[in-house]
């Protein structure tokens, strides 16, 4: 199966190391142009770098941000051969740096904070692109979840178990808006993967008989990578995902 994306415009959020840059470098490796978006612009610089100066360019951006997100949009759009975004990856979020807590210590600026990175921010990105794919009656939207909006997460912080089952729930309701348009709308859950500084504190703070018990409740018995991720996306994002709308794929090793 041969997956191409030459002359595709392309936004990747959160890509300045991770999921998001293994995604933006697949994209780009495959003939499109990466428009890449983050609040760390010396890690946004480094994806740009790896994928190629021809072939990304970097936005600083806070998605929760309505304004300056239908800004950046703008901007791409300007600049896009068609005039549209192809492609949407909603893969920012993360846990902001919050740790378990219980639930009568959690505050209402740290609940926010993980909503408006994990389902706000996707909303905006997704409210920014749909009229333009709309016009093209084309596009993708591929949403990043996580294994805790399917279950329960292994930090014990409840916004975000709670923000990733609601980008779920936003997966499948847009599904049903945006299909008339010939938009796809998909849903990726990642099992624990070590993509970042925050997966690699928790894999040591687990210690060696936690880091044995969670592989031994994965089916193939160890962890994925980065790039484990990104070939679901390219599928999701790619004509042979074309009659695929509405669907949560967890990539987790099996359990």
């Amino acid at each position: 199966m041969n997956i191409g994306f030459d002359g595709k415009t392309v936004v990747v959020t959160g890509a300045a190391h991770g999921f998001g840059r293994s995604i933006a470098m697949a994209f780009a490796s495959r003939g499109a142009h990466v428009h890449v978006l983050d609040i760390n612009a010396a890690g946004l610089d480094e994806t740009v770098k790896l994928c190629g100066h021809d072939k990304a360019t970097g936005y600083h951006l806070d998605i929760a941000n309505r304004e300056a997100v239908h800004q950046t949009i703008a901007r791409i759009e300007k600049g896009a051969p068609e005039g549209a975004v192809d492609i949407l990856i909603n893969n920012a979020g993360g846990v902001r740096g919050q740790v378990g807590r219980p639930i009568e210590e959690v505050s209402e600026d740290d609940w926010r904070a993980i909503f408006d990175v994990n389902l706000t921010g996707a909303f905006y990105m997704a409210q920014a692109v749909a009229p333009g794919m709309k016009r093209r009656r084309s596009g993708r939207i591929v949403n990043i979840s996580s294994g805790a909006g399917l279950g329960v997460s292994l930090t014990g912080i409840q916004a975000y178990a709670s923000a990733k089952a609601g980008q779920i729930g936003l997966t499948r309701q847009l599904a049903h808006e945006l299909g008339a348009w010939n938009i796809t709308v998909n849903n990726v859950a990642p099992g624990f993967v070590r993509s970042n500084p925050t997966t690699e504190r928790q894999w040591e703070a687990m210690g060696p008989e936690g880091q044995q018990r969670l592989l031994d409740n994965i089916a193939l018995k160890r962890l994925g990578a980065p790039s484990d991720i990104a070939a679901m996306v390219m599928f999701f994002a790619s004509d042979h995902a074309g009659w695929i709308s509405g669907q949560v794929i967890s990539v987790d090793g099996g359990k």
